[in-house]
């Protein structure tokens, strides 16, 4: 039964996704090409050492599906059809041909993906037991049959019956290395073959779909804050890599935004700057158009672009926005570490009391339309300027990254620590009774404010030793934001200085 309902649901989907009968509705006419690309990772990925550069890289990131268009002669039965100038990081086995023109008459019998391109390598090891002609770093030269190579020499077989096999050195040695002919076999550019039947002869029009790794893009933010830090204009650009091996002439350009789950490979583990911002997208060009898609956002851009390969390519995402109500706020997190329950209440008093005495400094505002957004927010990196008015440019203030962010929902940034804002965290009291089962911890908390103003900052304390705890004797109230972490709200005076003391008891 189960087995059944699979099949079904394979032909229902290969079906809508590959009709085989007459051109779909809309179906083009011209030659072309399209590329939907997805979103970049935004999780940190392991750095790869690249043996060409012998430096350790981040591997390339991302993957687009290319649609081509192509005119190709056809003829009555059987066909060879060889599709040059695809990705050289595309993956075969996601290729689909259909002909267009007639694709009830056209059908595939084989597919092959040839990709052994024409180097010095492979034109060596296609010459074994084959004559060569070697020119020499002394204006001689040598002649023989080579019998091996590796990366440092050549070793020949030649026609001089005192020196019948010699091994010559590569590098500095080596000028030139002739040859007779190209050997068979070798290619110049990855290359689709495929083996067709046709019953309609003369000129298709063909599209070919395959999917290729290394192309991705991501979000790039400006936002500039007010003078008063509650307000900041945002504008954002795609960011576009292209490392497939492939330029793509005049594609219609699709984005796809969002976490799309892809099975693992079988043996695999599981920027502009603020000058973009202000730019007003010219009467006549046809920036991005934004949609629902599935459970993902679609960006369609409204005219042809080019996409070289080796290049990054920027492409406004949405004209900027103005005006977006904002909030600064400052954060002590003096036991600033990574706390996690274990087997049993931790009940060594030096755990956990390491001080820190930044005060980091956050920038929040929400993607609601009524605060001037309520827009889908792709992941990406968010910079951050502040107008300094004594010459009219903007300075950088910091940056974040953020995750892919729904409208309605809170943006916050992590933009640095504050210069004049310190804090001092100490334990002042530890006690602990074993067989009454309990222990209790007594912190004093110091912000001190160097600031011309006055501030509020937020301390944040984490319940750290064990589950079941409760907090007495404060000197401030607070609010417990979830299962072992409360925040302190305190306002310190320019010039002055708050202490905070509380006791936790744990019992276990």
């Amino acid at each position: 039964m189960m087995n059944s309902i699979r099949i079904a649901l394979a032909a229902i989907f290969y079906a809508t996704l590959f009709p085989a009968s007459a051109a779909v509705a809309g179906e083009r006419t011209a030659e072309g090409v399209g590329l939907t690309i997805y979103s970049a990772p935004h999780r940190a990925q392991q750095q790869i050492y690249n043996p060409s550069t012998r430096r350790w890289e981040l591997p390339p990131q991302g993957y687009a599906i290319v649609k081509e268009w192509r005119k190709m002669e056809l003829k009555a039965g059987a066909n060879t059809l060889r599709f040059q100038d695809v990705a050289a990081r595309i993956d075969a086995t996601t290729v689909h041909f259909k002909s267009v023109t007639d694709p009830d008459g056209t059908a595939v019998l084989e597919q092959n993906y040839e990709y052994d391109l024409v180097s010095a390598d492979k034109i060596l090891s296609k010459y074994i037991g084959r004559a060569l002609t070697l020119d020499l770093a002394d204006n001689k030269t040598a002649a023989g049959t080579l019998l091996s190579y590796d990366a440092s020499q050549i070793v020949l077989q030649t026609d001089d019956a005192a020196t019948p096999i010699q091994i010559l050195q590569r590098g500095n040695n080596v000028k030139n290395i002739r040859f007779g002919a190209l050997p068979g076999g070798l290619i110049t550019k990855p290359t689709l073959v495929w083996m067709l039947d046709a019953e309609k002869a003369g000129t298709h029009l063909v599209k070919v779909t395959y999917q290729t790794s290394a192309m991705s893009w991501n979000a790039d933010y400006t936002a500039v804050i007010s003078a008063n830090d509650k307000a900041l204009d945002l504008s954002a650009w795609v960011t576009i890599k292209n490392q497939s091996g492939a330029s793509y002439d005049n594609a219609q350009l699709k984005l796809v935004a969002g976490d799309v789950h892809r099975a693992p490979a079988p043996g695999s583990p599981a920027a502009p700057g603020a000058a973009f911002l202000g730019a007003k997208r010219r009467a006549g060009q046809a920036g991005f158009q934004e949609k629902s898609f599935f459970e993902y956002h679609l960006y369609t851009l409204g005219r042809k672009t080019t996409l070289a390969d080796r290049s990054i390519k920027q492409i406004e995402l949405f004209p900027p926005v103005e005006g977006v109500t904002a909030r600064k706020v400052f954060l002590y997190y003096g036991g600033a570490g990574r706390h996690s329950y274990g087997g049993g209440p931790y009940l060594d008093r030096n755990y956990g009391i390491t001080s820190n005495s930044k005060v980091d400094i956050y920038l929040l505002f929400k993607n609601k339309k009524e605060f001037g957004l309520g827009l889908p927010l792709p992941a990406g990196r968010v910079r951050v300027y502040k107008m300094d008015e004594a010459d009219d440019s903007l300075e950088f203030i910091g940056e974040d990254a953020i995750d892919h962010t729904p409208k309605d929902e809170t943006v916050q940034l992590k933009l640095g620590s504050a210069f004049d804002i310190i804090g001092e965290r100490k334990q002042t009291d530890f006690q602990v009774n074993y067989n009454a089962h309990w222990m209790k911890e007594s912190f004093e908390i110091r912000l001190r404010n160097h600031k011309e103003t006055d501030v509020e900052v937020i301390v944040k304390e984490n319940m750290y030793r064990w589950a079941n705890w409760s907090i007495r004797d404060q000197s401030h109230a607070f609010s417990k934001e979830d299962a072992r972490t409360v925040h302190f709200p305190l306002k310190v005076k320019k010039d002055g200085e708050t202490v905070l003391r509380y006791t936790v008891t744990y019992t276990w």
